[in-house]
């Protein structure tokens, strides 16, 4: 019904439709709504903490014939997602994030450091939460891919669960389906090092880049 009631007005993302998919027009909608939004990351950093090299560099990956224009509207519109987080009300973020997602050296090692001092910086805002689940804790049970979590504060909104595919995506807000999910990320929040020692994991892995 929320959702229904704001079709009509026509969000700041309305200007790069010329480039954006539907499927995640819809997701840029759910995530401005939110007022909890959980992630796991296996491959990248999550795009609300990406600095703008590192954007560029992974829209470069999925957009290999794009124009550079085009790449440039790609990455102000993966920037501006980020007002969400300086905003009077910002939502809680909570995310973890494998190891391999912050040892892979997107744009390079000078882009790389960056993108990692970055994070540890976003890490210090009071409504966001880091974790890393580092190679030594194994295999998880998220090991097949990312996903995000969407919680609403509208009591009659169900969470629904965001998996982002090659060229669509799937929405799941089956009491089932979102539950599995969020079992899945309780226990990634359990296997993955605390939010303090997460930070210096990550300063770690710095000194080594």
């Amino acid at each position: 019904m929320t959702l229904t009631r704001q079709a009509n007005t026509p969000g700041w993302w309305s200007k790069y439709g010329d480039i954006m998919a539907d499927w995640f027009e819809a997701y840029l909608g759910l995530e401005a709504a939110a007022s909890v939004i959980r992630t796991f990351e296996l491959q990248f950093v999550h795009g609300l903490f990406q600095t703008e090299d590192y954007a560029r560099a992974v829209t470069m990956l999925g957009h290999t014939r794009a124009p550079a224009d085009e790449i440039e509207r790609r990455v102000s519109l993966r920037l501006k997602r980020q007002d969400l987080l300086a905003g009077p009300e910002p939502p809680q973020v909570w995310s973890v994030i494998d190891e391999g997602a912050l040892r892979r050296p997107v744009g390079g090692a000078a882009v790389m450091r960056a993108q990692l001092d970055h994070l540890v910086e976003v890490a210090r805002l009071r409504h966001v939460t880091i974790q890393v689940v580092p190679f030594s804790r194994g295999g998880h049970a998220a090991a097949g891919g990312s996903f995000t979590v969407l919680r609403f504060s509208e009591p009659e909104m169900p969470d629904v669960v965001y998996i982002e595919q090659l060229t669509s995506a799937l929405y799941l807000d089956k009491h089932e389906d979102v539950d599995d999910y969020m079992e899945v990320m309780n226990h990634l929040s359990t296997e993955a090092l605390t939010p303090a020692s997460s930070a210096r994991f990550v300063a770690e892995i710095i000194r080594d880049t």
